[in-house]
């Protein structure tokens, strides 16, 4: 009973942590939403405490006990779970070995027919057994496919509106220069976060549109997620001054890993280094941000029902400035409603 107890504990523990290192790598990677991530280690960056996860966790495994009551009734549910991780490793690594190690065929399609006529198997095997438990990890599978490609398809959707809404950045820069009477330019500097280089913040169209006014020095940021885990330092920021050297704008590309932590205020002070536009004062800098209220319409793209599953999964999302370490009082947020 003690090794049992043991066991299980180290057993679980390692579920939770792994759980936790997926949800915020797949955050990273757009396939779920920006979620709350605790760093609890001051040393290791894969320790992380991710909340709205370990509450889901604690709600299956009390699902789990009540449903199945014994653990001799989870023998089968065990079983396709672990052939089911089998088989989607040995897809993945022999993709990863054909697509970015440039294996030949002749090499990657015995191997991978050798190790999945195996695997293959063994899952038929459980799953002659789906009324007996086997259906409640392919349930769980489904589920969490459904919601991260929901997720997926709905960012793309909301994005293509986003961009409608605020339109092309170099069209917002020459309006800036010929806009009568001027859109005033107030002291300081303000950073407004990018989608991408062709569209324009729409936090900073907002400014233009409603409040005829722009920070005296306007950084654009675009942070773009790369499929890798850290990018070098020297490799991290390209900096434009988008063809006017006088306007005080500029557009900041900053790369960023999967494995890293987003740091909006340590990205600045690195471009404050570079001399971009003359001199920055990091104290006296403000940074804007455009809260999206989403509207299920009926253009088409997505199903009805996955656009309400796509705003049911927005809610448990981060609050941006949280996610991207702002200081709250310097952060200015600016709504906006869009229709997709």
């Amino acid at each position: 009973m003690i090794l049992a107890t043991g066991a299980t504990v180290i057993a679980s523990q390692a579920v939770i942590s792994g759980a936790f290192s997926l949800a915020h790598q797949a955050s990273h990677l757009g396939y779920l939403p920006r979620l709350r991530v605790i760093h609890t280690s001051e040393r290791e960056y894969g320790q992380v405490y991710v909340p709205v996860i370990n509450w889901a966790l604690f709600a299956a495994v009390l699902a789990l006990v009540l449903t199945f009551q014994s653990s001799a009734k989870l023998a089968f549910a065990y079983g396709t779970a672990v052939t089911g991780t089998i088989i989607t490793t040995t897809v993945l690594f022999f993709f990863i070995a054909r697509q970015r190690w440039r294996r030949p065929l002749w090499l990657v399609v015995p191997g991978a027919a050798f190790f999945l006529a195996l695997e293959l198997a063994f899952f038929a095997s459980n799953l002659t057994k789906i009324g007996h438990g086997a259906w409640f990890p392919l349930l769980i599978g489904s589920i969490l496919f459904t919601v991260m490609v929901t997720w997926f398809r709905g960012s793309q959707v909301v994005a293509a509106a986003r961009k409608r809404a605020a339109g092309r950045l170099d069209a917002l820069v020459d309006d800036l220069r010929s806009q009568d009477p001027p859109v005033a330019r107030t002291s300081g500097t303000g950073v407004f976060m990018a989608r991408a280089k062709a569209t324009a913040p729409l936090a900073m169209r907002l400014c233009v549109d409603h409040l005829h006014s722009l920070p005296q020095k306007a950084i654009i940021l675009w942070i773009e997620d790369l499929p890798t885990p850290r990018i070098k330092g020297a490799d991290r920021l390209q900096i434009d001054e988008l063809g006017y050297g006088d306007d005080g704008i500029v557009f900041v590309h900053a790369k960023h890993g999967y494995a890293e932590r987003y740091n909006v205020p340590a990205l600045v002070r690195h471009v404050a280094k570079s001399g971009a536009e003359g001199a920055l004062d990091t104290r006296d800098i403000s940074f804007y941000l455009s809260r999206v209220e989403l509207r299920a319409g009926h253009r088409a793209g997505m199903q009805r029902w996955r656009k309400q599953l796509f705003l049911a999964t927005a809610l448990i999302g981060a609050e941006p400035a949280d996610y991207f370490r702002m200081p709250r009082k310097r952060t200015i947020t600016l709504a906006s409603e869009i229709e997709f």
